[in-house]
């Protein structure tokens, strides 16, 4: 089961986070900027030249620390199918270097164009009797929010393609209380009826770790809920954005985590793609500054999870 990987990954490193590769041109030195746009002119193609090259980069100095990498599909579908090209490249060069990837694309459909979303990301595309994989990633953030119609066709292609996804269930972001803490009939919020379904969808994609392959998206922002669902769903893995940037900690997170120090694995994006600039260093060293940032998250991390055992 694909999360298996990322757990086994996970110890082997003694490191329970993910590198958020969500790039802005705004983060990369000017330098890599001026290259790509000297070689392919100052447009889309430059720009997602630029990206690329800041991104291996990124994970020629990670790959050894951080378990996992999670680009965001819109930071690379804003600039076209030049950006989905990145992606594509980013994806292969992150699965080369031994990185999980997480894919995040949150998507939402039913019926076939699920199946088509999975197999984009996930799966295998067929063309004229011969299979054929689009983007590669290990893991798939989608919306669970029409229901299981949503979700089987994913789970379909993780058991046939050894795949895992992470599903929304109490996302980081300050309005998310306003649709996921209503309370339903009975008085349970939204968030704990998604995350009790993320358990019973992960009967599915049972793993040998005790973990399914069906995640829960749950933020580091709001730690007592966090503390909450960890208690409630036993075999459901988090993926827990909001740490750095969006204000959580390392206590914030902590709750995500089991007695083996296992559960979770803890989001950053701007922290460490935007190392450099926080250090005031030279624009040259951006890529060992995002390690630096990458090495200081995980001894925090740890400092208060302790070793993990499988």
């Amino acid at each position: 089961m694909s999360l298996d990987r990322l757990i086994e990954a996970i110890v082997q490193k003694q490191n329970p986070t993910v590198a958020g590769l969500d790039p802005k041109l705004s983060y990369i030195p000017e330098y890599l900027r001026e290259q790509a746009y000297q070689q392919h002119g100052k447009n889309l193609f430059g720009a997602a030249a630029a990206i690329l090259s800041y991104n291996k980069q990124l994970i020629d100095a990670l790959y050894d620390v951080v378990p996992a990498i999670k680009p965001q599909c819109a930071y690379y579908e804003m600039y076209g199918w030049q950006g989905m090209k990145t992606l594509t490249e980013t994806i292969a060069y992150a699965k080369e270097k031994g990185m999980f990837v997480i894919t995040d694309g949150k998507r939402n459909d039913i019926g076939t164009t699920m199946e088509a979303y999975a197999a984009a990301h996930l799966g295998e595309t067929d063309v004229e009797g011969q299979a054929f994989e689009a983007f590669g990633g290990d893991a798939l953030t989608v919306n669970g929010y029409l229901g299981s119609d949503g979700i089987t066709p994913v789970i379909d292609v993780c058991n046939k393609q050894d795949k895992g996804m992470f599903v929304l269930v109490k996302t980081s972001n300050k309005s998310s209380g306003e649709i996921q803490n209503q309370e339903l009939t009975g008085g349970d919020t939204l968030y704990y009826t998604m995350g009790m379904m993320c358990e019973r969808w992960g009967e599915q994609l049972k793993g040998k770790y005790g973990y399914s392959g069906v995640g829960a998206v749950v933020g580091a922002t709001y730690p007592a809920q966090l503390e909450e669902l960890r208690e409630c769903l036993p075999r459901t893995f988090f993926l827990v954005p909001g740490y750095g940037a969006q204000g959580g900690g390392a206590k914030d997170v902590l709750p995500a985590f089991d007695k083996n120090g296992l559960g979770a694995v803890v989001n950053s994006s701007r922290g460490i793609l935007c190392a450099w600039q926080k250090e005031g260093c030279a624009p040259e060293d951006f890529a060992q500054a995002a390690r630096r940032e990458a090495i200081r998250m995980r001894d925090e991390i740890m400092g208060l999870v302790g070793k993990i055992t499988l």
